[in-house]
């Protein structure tokens, strides 16, 4: 073992023990004080998802050119972008629950906005910024919050949390812009006051998920505060530029700090990439339509949850490089879905899919928090972190609209699809897999 790994490995543990040695009551308050940031996370994404469905059936009634649907998405990825050498300075410049508290407040406004007649894509995106904003401090609390030897376990309830928002959030989106709701809740109530009035399923889903930001909020605000670790000496926007590149270069030149940063950039922009494959191909090859082709991508979420809990339990972080192996089968499990065409393999299969995500993309999140932690402080870490995976969210979709364009196969596309990500973690792990040893 390398003496600077060894160094690594006895920080991690010499952090842990004042944990263990802690009063019942300060352990309590810890666990008082996670459980509120988890609570308020998951309102936040219940809401940031259903609105997208909310967002979608108000285009529909604007009667909105048909492109103007997948492009939601992307104003609301764009802000990722734009913003990350300024919201990671934020993050850190200020206590991360008050931070949370004023993204969350955005997201209000731009709720608000598209309720009062905002252009949906617009106001999208306004919420967006709020997004941005609230990523680097929701992760970044973790780390100021907790010990080392418990980030992959938080990391764990974090994820799933937000795989269950984003389930519970597209079913609870789709019940609200029903004709159901129209007829038996809106009409009945006559319409609600609301700048002009609240007649239709989406403007009722649009305020329902107006409530949940403000619970988002009300929890947002009991987040304990906790000591500024990295405050900032300049604000210009120059200077947040350079301090930004420096922080780029600083966590792709570190050896821990480059893996999980791949990682964690190649599962995102897969993982979009592969809800959109999932509902051509199950058209292709099992005939359902898209009501039941998207049902199906929501195994993956339960299979990544399964995967989450499975790594918290079982992957030390001072161990969470030995896991890339699991991305390369997962890459061959995509590609084999090409040879599938019954509906109950598949079922196994896009689980198992999830499950080898989820083992995988934990341990390597909570490694990346850890050094990002140690280089230059959570908030700066975790901007550089969604300034990556939100790129390659923008490639991946590109490449596979690229693949459309020239006509390829839908299975062509699967196979093509699972081997980039094999042969990419290949790499990866002959390049990383013995960095902690």
């Amino acid at each position: 073992m390398k003496t600077t790994n060894k160094r690594k490995l006895l920080t991690i543990y010499s952090a842990a023990i004042p944990v263990f040695q802690a009063p019942h009551s300060t352990i309590n308050s810890i666990s008082r004080g996670f459980n509120t940031i988890l609570a308020a996370q998951f309102f936040s994404s219940l809401a940031d998802n259903a609105l997208l469905f909310a967002a979608i059936a108000v285009l529909k009634d604007l009667d909105a050119p048909a492109w103007q649907t997948p492009v939601l998405q992307q104003f609301f990825v764009f802000a990722f972008i734009g913003l990350a050498p300024f919201v990671g300075a934020f993050s850190d410049a200020l206590p991360k629950g008050r931070v949370m508290f004023i993204s969350n407040s955005i997201k209000i406004a731009g709720c608000t906005a598209m309720l009062s007649g905002l252009h949906p894509l617009l106001a999208y995106g306004f919420v967006g910024i709020g997004a941005a904003m609230y990523s680097p401090a929701k992760y970044g609390i973790l780390t100021e919050y907790l010990p080392p030897c418990k980030l992959v376990w938080a990391n764990a309830w974090m994820e799933g949390l937000t795989v269950a928002a984003i389930i519970l959030g597209a079913i609870l989106g789709g019940l609200l812009i029903g004709h159901r709701v129209e007829d038996q809740v809106v009409r009945q109530l006559g319409g609600l006051e609301f700048n002009g009035g609240i007649d239709t399923a989406p403007e009722f889903a649009i305020l329902v998920i107006l409530g949940l930001y403000f619970a988002a909020a009300i929890l947002n605000y009991y987040i304990p505060r906790l000591p500024i670790e990295h405050p900032l000496s300049n604000r210009t926007p120059r200077l947040l530029l350079a301090d930004f590149r420096r922080t780029f270069l600083l966590l792709w030149q570190d050896s821990l700090g480059q893996v999980s940063l791949a990682v964690t950039s190649l599962f995102w922009g897969a993982g979009t990439s592969l809800r959109f494959i999932i509902l051509a191909w199950a058209a292709a090859a099992l005939n359902l339509d898209l009501e039941q082709a998207t049902q199906l991508t929501a195994l993956v979420a339960v299979g990544l949850a399964i995967g989450s809990v499975a790594a918290a339990k079982a992957v030390p972080l001072a161990h969470a490089v030995k896991v890339l192996p699991l991305g390369i089968v997962m890459g061959l499990a995509v590609s084999a879905m090409a040879w599938i065409t019954d509906w109950r393999l598949a079922v196994l299969m896009l689980i198992l899919i999830g499950i080898l995500a989820g083992s995988f993309l934990i341990p390597m999140n909570a490694l990346l928090q850890h050094r990002g932690h140690q280089l230059m402080g959570s908030g700066h870490s975790i901007a550089v972190q969604n300034f990556n995976e939100n790129l390659s969210i923008l490639l991946m979709l590109g490449a596979y609209a690229l693949m459309i364009r020239a006509r390829l196969s839908v299975n062509a596309i699967v196979i093509v699809f699972g081997l980039v990500v094999s042969v990419t973690m290949a790499m990866l792990t002959k390049k990383h897999g013995h960095d902690q040893d």
